[in-house]
């Protein structure tokens, strides 16, 4: 799960190399904390949180299908 909001998070922004992820787990719950370089914030939260919003519903979707609840935080 880690791997896939990574891949993608690198995929948007212009400096690759500051994105981190961060996996705390509980036992069906899974917090993904992804940390970008301050300017890049703006392309992974997109206009009215709507790349946000996409990224969020696709680990979601992976994480029901691994029974798990996902959470995605964008950290500043």
């Amino acid at each position: 799960m880690k791997e896939f909001v990574e891949y993608i998070a690198r995929q948007l922004v212009d400096q690759p190399d500051d994105v981190v992820v961060q996996e705390e787990s509980d036992n069906d719950q899974i917090l993904l904390k992804l940390k970008v370089a301050q300017q890049d914030i703006g392309k992974v939260i997109g206009k009215k949180g709507r790349t946000a919003f996409a990224l969020r519903t696709l680990v979601a979707a992976v994480g029901r299908k691994n029974g798990k609840r996902v959470l995605l935080e964008v950290c500043d």
